[in-house]
């Protein structure tokens, strides 16, 4: 197989997760203090679009490998792009609440189906030594997007306010798709079938059958640690540039800045975290990457710009760069039936940020919009999760079948 017959597939799939991430989930964020701002809705329905989003996102997830099943990779790939062109311009028209949290969801749910099917998608078509670099390039396609979006969105809002930029987001992933298409992984039918209930990522093509260890408390751990830090990880990939553009006065631009930090410390985290986990070992990298995400989440509670700036790029190094390492602690932990536990660790993630999601929208509303609230309420979701990781690292690795 030539480098560009495995290059091609892999920028398709990282052009799937920059528009089914960066911008239809992200995309959003560095739009939420100008939606308000604008009048559009308040700042506890902005809460509420995020966690409407985080919802579809979850659905998706569980949506993606039956589509893929029914109607085909490559057309499910397609029906996902053509809902978040679709989702995204149809926010351009300011009608209402209950417009905004429809498209919202539906953008989610898009996302979700992209999440679930590129990776493992590219990763059925390449040869097994080289399905590293092509999970790595899938991977940084989100960081990429957020960055992306950070550029953006201040130049779509100068241009044209908030209908441009909508209508801009709907045209970036526009190409995206066109770019992508031609070059979509078309797994073999057996491959496609994802083999069972799988959620996540990894629940398609190329999952391991293996036994039933992945579900016994060997894999207990590490699945309520994911789970937390994606609850922990609530604040930051919905409210951080609203708090640096309204918590802290800061303005719209200074909230696309940090969140273009987010972006880009999430694709050093994603590119850092197989190689650290190779050398540490993969639950011992997971915990260092949830200590990280704890220490961003306290960052962004610190008063100060600097520290701000910090705890933005730190957030998304880890909490983008933590499926890397919790994918490497699954193998350590489940052996053969990796993707089957990654699947129910993925899906453990999408529960609870969709459930956090609107809590804290609740919260967000009840107090005055309180950023620290959030912020305050993540950081202890986040150092649960390093806590339970840190357990984990110090039970004995189980015998590999």
């Amino acid at each position: 197989m030539t480098a560009g017959a495995i290059l091609r597939p892999a920028l398709a799939g990282a052009c799937a997760t920059a528009a089914g991430n960066g911008l239809a989930r992200f995309g959003f964020v560095p739009l939420f203090p100008a939606m308000v701002a604008a009048g559009w809705v308040a700042g506890g329905e902005a809460a509420l679009l995020g966690a409407v989003n985080l919802a579809g996102y979850l659905g998706g997830t569980l949506l993606g490998w039956p589509l893929a099943r029914a109607a085909g990779v490559g057309r499910a790939l397609d029906a996902a792009m053509a809902l978040i062109v679709l989702s995204l311009a149809a926010c351009a028209a300011d009608l209402g609440l209950a417009w905004f949290v429809g498209w919202r969801g539906l953008a989610g749910v898009a996302g979700g189906v992209l999440m679930a099917l590129a990776g493992p998608a590219v990763l059925s078509v390449v040869p097994p030594q080289r399905r590293g670099t092509a999970s790595g390039a899938v991977i940084a396609g989100v960081g990429g997007g957020v960055a992306l979006v950070s550029l953006a969105v201040p130049v779509l809002l100068g241009h044209g306010g908030l209908p441009g930029a909508w209508l801009g987001l709907a045209g970036l992933v526009l190409a995206l798709w066109a770019l992508a298409h031609p070059h979509w992984p078309r797994p073999a039918p057996v491959e496609a079938g994802g083999g069972g209930g799988g959620s996540g990522a990894a629940a398609g093509p190329g999952r391991a059958a293996g036994p039933g260890r992945a579900a016994g408390p060997p894999m207990m751990l590490p699945l309520v640690a994911y789970g937390f830090s994606g609850a922990g990880m609530v604040a930051p990939m919905v409210y951080l540039a609203d708090l640096a553009a309204r918590g802290r006065g800061m303005g719209f631009a200074a909230g696309a800045g940090m969140w273009l930090l987010f972006g880009l410390g999430g694709v050093a985290g994603t590119l850092a975290g197989g190689r650290m986990a190779d050398r540490l070992g993969g639950r011992r990298a997971f915990l260092l990457w949830l200590l990280a995400q704890a220490a961003a989440l306290a960052l962004c509670l610190v008063p100060a710009a600097p520290a701000l700036v910090v705890g933005a790029w730190l957030g998304g190094f880890a909490g983008m760069g933590v499926t890397a390492v919790a994918l490497a602690a699954a193998r350590e932990r489940a052996g053969a039936a990796a993707g089957l536990a990654f699947a129910r660790m993925t899906a453990s993630y999408a529960v609870a940020q969709a459930g956090v999601g609107f809590a804290l929208a609740a919260l967000f509303a009840a107090t005055q919009e309180s950023h620290a609230a959030v912020f305050g309420v993540c950081l202890a979701l986040s150092a649960l999760a390093a806590g339970v990781a840190a357990a984990d690292a110090r039970t004995p690795r189980p015998p590999l079948a």
